[in-house]
C-alpha cells in the first residue's frame, strides 16, 4: 500500500485528476468535495497527506487547519486560487507545510507531495530515549514528544522537527537558509520567511517563560538558549 493522500476540493474535475495522478505513482487516495467531508475521511482513512482546497462550501481550508491543529505526523498542502502572501501566511500559521496557486502543474504538486512524505518519515536519530533542552522544556526526538512544564505541547511535523533540530545544537546559530534546507529539505520551493512564521508559532505555543528559549539572532537567524527559558 502507498502512502495515503486525502484530496480535498470541491471542483470534481481538479480532484479526480489530482487523484489519477497521485495512483498512477502509486499512492493511495481517497476524495473529499467540502471541509467537513474531510474531516470525517481524515479519522477514517488516515492520511500521510492533505492536498487541501481553501475556497469549499460548509468548511474552507483554512477552518479544516484549525480543527487539525492537534494532528500528529500529517502534511498538509494548501491549494489556492489568490497569490496573495497574506492569505499564504495566514496558511502556514494554521500548520499548512506547504501550499500552490492555482492553476499549477501536476508534475510539480506530484514533486511536492513526495518531498513532504519524504521529510515526515524523517526522525531525528537519537541512539537513546533521551531527552533534549532542559529547565522544563524537554523534546524526545524517538518518541516525538515535546513538553513544557506540565503541558504536552501540540506541535505540527515541521515544528517539531525545527524545535528538535534547535535544541539539539544550544547555542548554534543557524541562518534561516540552513534551517529550512535542514528541516524542510533542499528541494522545498518556500522560502525563507517559512522558517519565521513557524518560529512564531512556536514561541507562542511555548509559552512564558520557555518562549525566550528561541532566540533571534538579528541579521543571521536563530539559535536554542535553553538556560534562557528562567527555570534551571
Amino acid at each position: 500500500m502507498g502512502t495515503k493522500v486525502l484530496v480535498v476540493d470541491d471542483e470534481k474535475s481538479i480532484a479526480s485528476a489530482i487523484s489519477y495522478a497521485l495512483k498512477r505513482e502509486d499512492y493511495t487516495v481517497e476524495v473529499a468535495h467540502d471541509g467537513e467531508e474531510a474531516l470525517v475521511k481524515v479519522k477514517s482513512f488516515q492520511p500521510r497527506v492533505i492536498i487541501l482546497d481553501v475556497m469549499m462550501p460548509r468548511l474552507n481550508g483554512y477552518e479544516v487547519c484549525r480543527r487539525l491543529e492537534s494532528r500528529e505526523d500529517i502534511g498538509i498542502i494548501l491549494l489556492t486560487v489568490k497569490n496573495d502572501v497574506v492569505d499564504k501566511v495566514v496558511g502556514l500559521e494554521l500548520g499548512a507545510d506547504d501550499y500552490m496557486t492555482k492553476p499549477f502543474e501536476i508534475r510539480e504538486l506530484l514533486a511536492r507531495v513526495k518531498a513532504l512524505a519524504r521529510r515526515l518519515e524523517r526522525i531525528p536519530a537519537e541512539p537513546e530515549e533521551r531527552a533534549l533542552g532542559s529547565g522544563g522544556l524537554k523534546v524526545i526526538p524517538k518518541r516525538r514528544t515535546a513538553v513544557a512544564g506540565d503541558r504536552l505541547l501540540d506541535l505540527t511535523p515541521k515544528e517539531f522537527d525545527l524545535l528538535a533540530m534547535l535544541l539539539q545544537h544550544p547555542e548554534r546559530v543557524y541562518t534561516r537558509e540552513e534551517l529550512l534546507d535542514m528541516v524542510w529539505g533542499m528541494d522545498y520551493i518556500g522560502g525563507a520567511r517559512t522558517v519565521d512564521i513557524h518560529i512564531q508559532r512556536l514561541r507562542k505555543k511555548l509559552g512564558e517563560p520557555w518562549q525566550a528559549v528561541l532566540q533571534t539572532v538579528y541579521g543571521i537567524g536563530y539559535k536554542a538558549s535553553p538556560g534562557a527559558g528562567g527555570e534551571t
